[in-house]
């Protein structure tokens, strides 16, 4: 009795011992099948792609866009710093100050039509320079005031830009001032003139400048002849172009007009008042060969140069960029404003 109650017993035990096994193994290997799916819940939609592209706190890593990236666009070029260079001239006149203009509503300075603001001292002139960029006389006012590290604002015509940018160029690179002229160098108070004309010859100046110097030039303006058309006056405001006028005429555009003449002319003019600005023409030939002296004198009274600059750079029209473009034929294609730069690198010097 004893032995069929202990079989029975090892029986049982067996069994369960049989049935725990199989459970055990079936169980693992159900865990080594498929990946276990769940459904994604109606209130938890999943986040697109390009919602997630656009935050900023999101950082991606190793993943494919499902669109290429659109191309930057190219950047506006502009023209390269110039590293300051050391004056080789001990007893230079140089610069004094340098101001910066805020061009915002179209300032005017130059008190012969503009007395707002009087930002000049005793004994400071600026040296403002108009009608270039012309061959040999633009580059002799360049190297008299090299030679004496000081620093003028060129108003350039337009159409003399385009004839000659290489020079316009160098002012720009020697760390001068470059404001515009109009186009031509007309009275924009011609009675000659419709109201469409005198802004076309304000703004393709603009433009023409723009495109010798391969970048925007200063909102700086002179009335050609200081003829100061009211209708512009109030154009210039809404353009955040600032006027400039003079107090100090040189004359050197008058027959007769030597260098010596020119000297005096500047002097007599600004020992009476004491500073100002003095108007000059990189145009003519006597204008740079009276410049050494002229600046000699300056030091030996006591004047000092102030250079102006502009808080802000032109901004010219499109419309105006476009047309002179095709005035010039110039082939536009292909070209994608990409600065130099980008184009040509120097690899070996």
């Amino acid at each position: 009795m004893r032995n069929a109650l202990g079989l029975m017993l090892a029986s049982v035990v067996a069994a369960v011992v049989i049935a725990a096994g199989g459970w055990f193994y079936y169980s693992a290997r159900a865990d080594q099948g498929a990946p276990k799916t769940v459904a994604a819940r109606a209130g938890d939609p999943l986040p697109a792609p390009a919602k997630l592209a656009a935050r900023d706190d999101v950082e991606t890593t190793a993943t494919v866009p499902a669109k290429p990236a659109a191309a930057a666009p190219a950047p506006a070029p502009v023209m390269p710093v110039q590293p300051k260079q050391a004056c080789a001239n001990p007893n230079a006149l140089g610069v004094s100050r340098v101001v910066e203009i805020d061009t915002t509503g179209g300032p005017g300075f130059g008190f012969e039509h503009f007395k707002q603001f009087d930002f000049l001292t005793e004994k400071e002139v600026v040296l403002t320079f108009d009608d270039g960029p012309w061959p040999v006389n633009t580059p002799t006012v360049l190297k008299a005031l090299a030679d004496e590290c000081t620093k003028g604002l060129f108003f350039s015509v337009g159409k003399h830009a385009t004839y000659h940018p290489e020079i316009l160029k160098q002012v720009l690179a020697q760390g001068h001032t470059v404001g515009t002229h109009t186009w031509s160098h007309v009275n924009l108070n011609s009675k000659k003139l419709t109201e469409q004309q005198v802004k076309d010859e304000v703004e393709k100046g603009f433009s023409a400048v723009k495109f010798a110097l391969g970048t925007n030039p200063a909102p700086f303006f002179r009335f050609p002849q200081l003829q100061h058309n009211p209708a512009m006056v109030s154009y210039f405001g809404t353009r955040n172009v600032a006027m400039f006028s003079t107090e100090i005429d040189s004359f050197d555009f008058r027959k007769g007009a030597t260098p010596e003449k020119i000297v005096e002319t500047v002097m007599t003019r600004l020992d009476k008042l004491g500073k100002g600005i003095i108007l000059m023409h990189d145009f003519q030939k006597n204008t740079g060969l009276a410049l050494p002296t002229l600046l000699a004198r300056l030091k030996a009274g006591g004047y000092k140069v102030v250079q102006m600059k502009a808080k802000a750079s032109l901004q010219t029209l499109p419309e105006y960029d476009e047309a002179l473009m095709k005035d010039m034929k110039v082939p536009t294609a292909g070209t994608n404003a990409r600065p130099i730069a980008s184009v040509v690198q120097t690899v070996s010097q």
